[in-house]
């Protein structure tokens, strides 16, 4: 059976062991970081796994270990609690968490594009999300990224939680599935990986998302803004390497390659090749930057300030923050760039 969280035991003993052997020679040299990520899926996070694989964090002097948790907010939980170094949570979690004081800066756009829709069966009679009025949206999580997307999208619709439509936490994979076949959701707010295994597990689901949202930017690097300050070599190296990592998988010559850093990362993601390599273009090309954008990893401050209009008209954040620049920065990705010879 295929879901995200049933990859974690696998994922996280074969990067233990890639750390161990990637360092074996010069462990003593190398710094012990943490990288938490909201799925144990290795393909969502593939330049964290290419990276490791290829070496480009141990040249940067660290070793880096990948821990799975569930949903954006417990990433950031983690971040701020000190029990990871960086993590890759969701915008509107981001956004909502330094609305309660939790110093978490993005530093690097993965998920350049959108990586989230709203999904129907494909027989279902609902063509637009203004047909969900009155109806029960699934997610994966009750605090994960894809739950702001989705209220994102439906105040864009004129509709409010509670009043107009219900999020139900249904998990994902087969018991979303169930959620579908039981009548418990009408739709489901999903990743792009969430909707291809959904359909890998014959519940062919549509995308109903306007258009107009495959600009709201999705999970991203984040560490803490006392990282920054206090932690800078720190912070650039894990910036060069992770860059490095993401430009060596969008090349395809490096494609057999980097398939099999992500099946090290994730064995159980890595037993079906087929699906292994449709999931990974999928991701992948959520990543690729839109038209205009500058480089790997930059943010256009136009769409930050568009998450933040949309979670304070849906209640997630009482009121624009008091500095919304604050939250994110390019810095880093340009150090990254830079690395990579962009």
């Amino acid at each position: 059976m295929i879901t995200r969280r049933t990859f974690a035991a696998a994922a996280l003993a074969s990067v233990s062991a890639l750390g161990l052997l990637g360092g074996a020679a010069t462990a003593q040299d190398l710094r012990d970081i943490t990288f938490v990520q909201p799925s144990p899926s290795a393909i969502n996070s593939f330049p964290v796994f290419v990276a490791i694989g290829e070496g480009y964090f141990e040249e940067e002097g660290l070793n880096v270990t990948v821990e799975a948790i569930n949903g954006s907010g417990a990433v950031l939980q983690a971040l701020s609690a000190g029990q990871a170094h960086f993590g890759r949570p969701g915008p509107g979690p981001l956004l909502a968490a330094r609305s309660r004081g939790v110093d978490a800066v993005h530093i690097y756009n993965v998920a350049a594009r959108s990586n989230f829709g709203i999904a129907v069966p494909q027989d279902s009679e609902i063509q637009s999300v203004e047909e969900l009025k009155g109806k029960v949206i699934g997610t994966g999580t009750a605090d994960g990224a894809e739950v702001g997307f989705a209220r994102n999208v439906m105040t864009g619709a004129n509709m409010s939680e509670g009043a107009d439509f219900e999020f139900l936490t249904v998990g994902d994979g087969g018991p979303a599935t169930a959620a579908f076949m039981n009548g418990e959701i009408a739709a489901y707010s999903s990743s792009t990986a969430d909707t291809a295994i959904l359909n890998q597990r014959g519940m062919a689901v549509r995308d109903i998302t306007p258009v107009e949202f495959g600009r709201f930017f999705g999970n991203g690097i984040a560490t803490m803004a006392e990282t920054i300050e206090n932690d800078r070599d720190l912070v650039e190296a894990w910036s060069r390497a992770f860059a490095k990592g993401h430009a060596f998988a969008l090349d395809d010559a490096n494609r057999e390659a980097v398939l099999a850093h992500l099946a090290a990362g994730n064995p159980q993601e890595g037993e079906d090749k087929e699906f292994q390599s449709a999931l990974f273009d999928a991701v992948r090309s959520k990543t690729i930057p839109t038209d205009d954008s500058k480089h790997l990893g930059w943010y256009p401050a136009e769409v930050w300030k568009e998450w933040e209009d949309a979670l304070v008209k849906g209640g997630e954040i009482s009121g624009p923050l008091d500095d919304l620049s604050a939250a994110w920065t390019n810095e880093f990705a340009e150090i990254g760039n830079a690395a990579v010879g962009e």
